[in-house]
């Protein structure tokens, strides 16, 4: 009976702490919190990036994209990219599939059949319909650069600050990748 009783709490006990092993990551480089991004949609953002003097990064996915799911997870999830992306930026979610009409700067973009994405979305990624894609905006919401693929945090890091620092008015970003 003492036995039997011993066996439970033990794989009681390996249970505990196999949960608690998969909850907590012990890799610095994509160290997950609790912290997490506030999102707005374009026509806030923009407002928000005149007022501040912030720029805008949008994160233009789609709802079947397994690396936008990755992106969320892993980069979108990182401490320091979220600490960053609230000194310096206002950040957007933009599904580019949606059926919804969007309203921005007065301009109503619709979803386009043909495209099979919303206007809106194939303006900001002049075209290029790949996912995820990150969008950098100035602070008058006027497109610095859209970057195509999942993004590493620490290479989004460095994408934040060449663009957050205003370093690309400065040097290219092979000069600036080489530097950092």
């Amino acid at each position: 009976m003492n036995k039997k009783i011993f066996q439970f709490i033990l794989v009681i006990i390996t249970f505990i702490f196999y949960g608690l092993s998969n909850r907590v990551n012990f890799n610095k480089e994509s160290v997950i919190c609790t912290d997490k991004i506030e999102w707005y949609s374009l026509e806030e953002a923009s407002k928000i990036a005149e007022k501040t003097g912030k720029k805008i990064i949008v994160d233009v996915y789609t709802n079947w994209c397994g690396w936008c799911k990755i992106m969320d997870q892993k980069t979108f999830s990182n401490q320091e990219v979220i600490e960053y992306i609230k000194q310096k930026y206002v950040a957007v979610k933009l599904n580019a599939e949606t059926q919804d009409s969007i309203v921005y700067k007065g301009v109503k973009f619709g979803y386009n059949p043909q495209k099979r994405a919303n206007q809106l979305a194939y303006l900001l990624l002049n075209g290029k319909m790949s996912y995820p894609t990150t969008v950098i905006l100035n602070e008058k919401s006027e497109i610095l650069t859209p970057i195509a693929g999942f993004i590493e945090p620490q290479v989004m890091l460095k994408v934040l600050k060449y663009y957050g620092e205003n370093k690309f008015l400065e040097m290219k970003w092979e000069d600036y990748e080489k530097m950092n």
